[in-house]
């Protein structure tokens, strides 16, 4: 199992890399630059350079987080012009730095039709792709349903690729909390759900995990975080989904609080351990 945390890049790229390796991680996430905002930043190119350096060095994976603005669902408006902007950018930063790609939510439409979010998620994403060469991809995140129902089935996720002009160039995200928070994952369906991902080809194109408890129950539409196995989900479910095939394969990165030393080192040695003894009643 490749497992790991997000990480700060407070001090620069190639530190934030060398801090996974010191806590133990097979993988690492980080925003490229300040989350809360969609400003261009103009970045250390030498800084990436080294970290991909390191990073193929270290068989280290990693992955970048959009900012929290990043609404791939915005009408057409001088807001969504900034928004292709900034993820445009975000692209550049994960190629220089190596990574798989670039994490962003499905979106939130303010629309009473349905359907023109969707179109509008469409548009966005062809616009960002229309002239991107790189290898980072765009990794599209399964929401909570907080505020809307948006993005939070497969069968949603999988469309929206295959209707846009650059598929190839999108893959999927799957966070933990937020598909039991949707009520998509009600932490015995699990199986079933495999099943149905696998039969509309979602497993494909699943490049990264966030593995994140659930401080609410299974359908609340509630995103909040909980650590490994204290939250409703509980540890023997997010066991079971660990030691699924599909999850075995791609990174898995916690998004949860940080130990008394103010990193993940605990909680990853904790679930790698756990991983390795447990015995799947399901997953041969």
């Amino acid at each position: 199992m490749r497992l790991g945390s997000h990480i700060s890049i407070r001090h620069g790229y190639l530190q934030a890399a060398k801090t996974a390796t010191a806590i133990g991680a097979g993988c690492f996430q980080y925003f490229p630059k300040n989350p809360r905002g969609l400003t261009l930043k103009s970045f250390d190119a030498g800084d990436g350079a080294a970290c991909a350096d390191y990073c193929r060095e270290k068989d280290l994976l990693s992955v970048g987080h959009s900012p929290y603005p990043s609404n791939l669902a915005a009408e057409p408006s001088k807001l969504r012009d900034a928004i292709v902007a900034s993820l445009i950018n975000d692209l550049e930063i994960a190629e220089c730095c190596g990574s798989e790609g670039i994490v962003v939510h499905f979106g939130k439409s303010k629309s009473k039709d349905p359907l023109e979010g969707y179109r509008y998620i469409i548009d966005t994403l062809n616009a960002i792709l229309s002239g991107w060469k790189g290898r980072a991809k765009l990794l599209i995140e399964n929401q909570a349903g907080e505020g809307t129902a948006m993005g939070t089935t497969f069968e949603e996720l999988v469309q929206i690729r295959s209707l846009t002009d650059y598929p190839d160039k999108i893959g999927f995200c799957l966070d933990t909390c937020h598909a039991y928070a949707s009520g998509l994952w009600n932490g015995k369906n699990w199986p079933e759900l495999v099943e149905r991902a696998g039969e509309l080809g979602y497993f494909d194109h699943l490049v990264v995990v966030h593995l994140n408890d659930s401080v609410y129950p299974s359908g609340a539409r509630k995103d909040r975080h909980a650590n490994f196995g204290k939250g409703r989900i509980g540890e023997e479910a997010m066991l079971e989904f660990l030691m699924s095939p599909p999850i075995r394969r791609v990174p898995v990165i916690l998004e949860t609080a940080a130990g008394p030393d103010h990193t993940h080192k605990g909680e990853i040695r904790y679930i790698l351990d756990k991983a390795a003894g447990f015995r799947s009643a399901v997953w041969s």
